[in-house]
């Protein structure tokens, strides 16, 4: 099923277009700062005003309007099951996980620790097991891992070995791309097959304020000439890399993914491109990022609106706490979000089922939870289906007729599974069976699934010939332990 967002719109039309006159004059009167020198290349063929010693790149608006007029308005992130297919587009709404964590909360122990390889294959597992987790963004960093460029190809090796579903990630190096893109071509049988149904997309960033990197820069232009999905997220942050106002965030928010956008269009027009948002307010007492407020939902709502003025496909983010415990704070915070930018329509919504303490860890139980959450969001979006059949009209009448109640119906048994938001693990018992099956609180339920989906769940695995080619190929795979 897909679902439909919209329901929430944080701007009026004309707001809408004042914030795009906003983003045209910082992109005309300020620029971007282009560190990449393969993108100031490009920029300067595609007849942009480029100031060599300052690297800043003055964008016109015909180069703005060209770039999102050739960028794909709708794009597919491919699953290797194409069941798991989600289509980006207009207000489609998908959730999945994110991050990258660098700690975990460890199953075993209950105690934070540092995250390894091993938690990124089974966080994996969790999320294929899940039904309300549509794609797989890698959500921990593998700490046992020392050598840079062998991070990237493990990260996605291992994510592809353990879900069927999209896999999306960040990359660490240039040789971590580019063998993540031979290791997937070989899974998918050649290059050209894996650009015509992508099982993985990568990540790259735009720096705040309106800065692209060397790095960064030149993994984007790598993937738009190959014609690979790229998200081109930005990160301000209301109070330091950006000004302190949700507005003015909204609108530096829109120009930094907007010139991720341009420099892939003028590198490849029609290159796969996903505009991004991730930002958030500072906690200006510490100067620290803050993960669980509402108005990061709020901000990545907007420019969800944005988006989708441009008729762009669109990344956001939801569903994170600042609480270090899955406590009420957990819950209030990931619910809230998750449900707002939801509403908005923001296509795929990352960081939505797992991440707690300003994101920096991750959570197995908190996975289950937040797939529970993301249920229950996604049935606000289905909202009331109105007809004949589920007015129920004739149904009503007959109680008249000396009907006391509708459990016996036909209609009940047909309606009765798919009316309601599905419930796993909310605790829904009277009292005495709560107590009787052990009092248990909702983490205690969590842990309880999630030690069940990684003992029972079993993934799609790669074609085992295939395996052994990847294996040879690339020595430095780590063996699962």
């Amino acid at each position: 099923m897909i679902y439909k967002g919209g329901q929430y719109r944080a701007f009026t039309d004309a707001e809408v277009e004042r914030v795009h006159r906003a983003v045209l004059t910082l992109f005309d009167k300020g620029g971007v700062q282009v560190s990449t020198k393969t993108g100031r290349e490009a920029f300067k063929k595609a007849g942009a005003g480029v100031n060599e010693s300052t690297r800043v790149v003055r964008i016109p608006q015909s180069m703005v309007e060209d770039a999102i007029a050739s960028a794909p308005s709708r794009l597919v992130l491919c699953g290797r099951d194409p069941e798991k297919d989600c289509v980006l587009e207009g207000s489609n709404v998908y959730l999945g996980t994110g991050g990258t964590a660098i700690h975990v909360i460890g199953l075993a122990t209950g105690k934070r620790r540092p995250s390894t390889l091993q938690d990124v294959r089974q966080m994996a597992r969790i999320a294929d097991a899940l039904d309300h987790v549509h794609v797989f963004t890698i959500n921990v960093y593998p700490n046992d891992l020392t050598a840079t460029d062998e991070v990237d190809v493990n990260r996605f090796y291992s994510s592809i070995t353990n879900t069927s579903k999209h896999v999306m990630g960040g990359i660490y190096s240039e040789k971590g791309l580019r063998d993540v893109v031979e290791m997937a071509s070989m899974a998918a049988g050649g290059v050209d097959q894996l650009r015509e149904r992508p099982f993985v997309s990568f990540i790259t960033l735009i720096i705040s304020p309106l800065k692209i990197d060397d790095l960064y820069g030149e993994l984007t232009c790598y993937l738009a000439k190959l014609g690979l999905p790229v998200v081109v997220p930005s990160e301000p942050l209301c109070g330091t890399t950006s000004p302190i106002t949700l507005a003015s965030n909204v609108v530096l928010h829109t120009a930094e993914t907007l010139a991720g956008v341009v420099l892939t269009q003028v590198i490849n027009p029609g290159a796969p491109v996903i505009c991004g948002s991730v930002g958030s307010i500072s906690d200006l007492r510490t100067m620290g990022h803050l993960s669980g407020p509402v108005e990061r939902g709020m901000l990545n709502a907007a420019v969800s609106q944005m988006a989708q003025y441009y008729q762009l496909p669109f990344y956001s983010t939801a569903g994170m706490t600042d609480s270090k415990l899955l406590d009420a704070q957990a819950g209030y915070e990931s619910g809230m979000m998750n449900l707002l930018v939801a509403m908005s329509g923001a296509n795929y919504i990352h960081d939505a089922a797992g991440l707690m303490e300003f994101d920096l860890t991750a959570s197995y139980e908190k996975m289950v939870i937040d797939d529970e959450i993301i249920g229950r969001c996604l049935r606000v979006l289905r909202g009331i289906e109105v007809n004949e059949d589920t007015i129920a009209l004739d149904l009503m009448l007959e109680v008249q007729s000396g009907r006391t109640n509708f459990l016996e119906e036909e209609h009940t048994i047909r309606y009765m599974r798919t009316e309601f938001a599905p419930n796993t693990i909310s605790d829904r018992e009277h009292r005495e069976e709560w107590e009787t099956s052990g009092a248990k609180d909702t983490q205690a339920r969590a842990h309880e699934v999630a030690l069940r989906i990684l003992k029972e769940h079993q993934p799609l695995r790669i074609n085992p010939d295939t395996d052994r080619r990847i294996r040879q190929r690339f020595a430095c795979l780590r063996s699962e332990s």
